[in-house]
């Protein structure tokens, strides 16, 4: 574990991979690091992902430049936090709907209600449309989102496996690996609509999802 420094005093900390950020595990510095992301949310909730920059954070957050750099170099690392979190929300739906599928009968059901819990999850939390948007501007974080498109298509392939251990492994790689993709696509431009026009283009999205298996027999 590292030992960093905040002005005179020595803060604990372990690098997280992929973003380049510390977390810091002391209490007051843990306080600082979460005071920081919530005031960058709160800032991508007001002036967008694009405008807000690491000043605006320091101004609002109350912390020192030499701080918050210790904790974030930069901004990609502040929205790939807040992606990593928010992220955890989008998972915990996709395997709450999976975990009640017995029979792949229940397959659109299943896929419906994914697209239904993806789209009032964006609706609940509004700074997740920031984060999306940010995450189509930076390399980074345009990896960081297909790892999590290719975390999400494995809850789905495993759950199929379950239900259907003889399905062929690549027609169900490739299949778990559009679906999902689609359904992130689908959501999100539903969100850049009014809610009656984007509940009529989901509504439209989930009558053309799969019904079944066959097409993987």
């Amino acid at each position: 574990m590292a030992m960093k420094k905040t002005g005179s005093e020595p803060i604990e900390a372990r690098p997280a991979p992929g973003l380049g950020r510390l977390v810091p595990v002391q209490q007051r510095s843990r306080e600082r690091f979460e005071r920081i992301l919530a005031s960058a949310a709160e800032l991508m909730a007001e002036k967008g992902s694009e405008a807000f920059r690491m000043t605006d954070v320091v101004e609002r957050s109350g912390i020192a430049f030499g701080s918050l750099y210790q904790y974030f170099p930069d901004k990609t690392a502040i929205i790939g936090t807040l992606f990593e979190r928010y992220n955890q929300i989008g998972r915990d739906c996709v395997a709450r709907n999976l975990s009640g599928m017995t029979v792949a009968e229940e397959l659109h059901h299943v896929l419906a209600g994914i697209t239904d819990g993806y789209y009032q999850m964006f609706l609940d939390n509004p700074v997740m449309r920031d984060i999306w948007t940010a995450t189509q501007a930076d390399r980074a974080l345009q990896q960081a989102d297909a790892e999590e498109g290719a975390y999400l298509a494995g809850l789905l392939s495993d759950t199929v496996k379950r239900i259907a251990p003889g399905t062929p492994r690549a027609a169900l790689s490739d299949f778990s690996q559009l679906t999902m993709t689609l359904i992130a696509a689908a959501v999100r431009h539903a969100i850049t609509l009014e809610p009656r026009e984007a509940k009529r283009v989901l509504a439209l999205f989930k009558r053309l999802l799969p019904r079944d298996l066959s097409a993987l027999i």
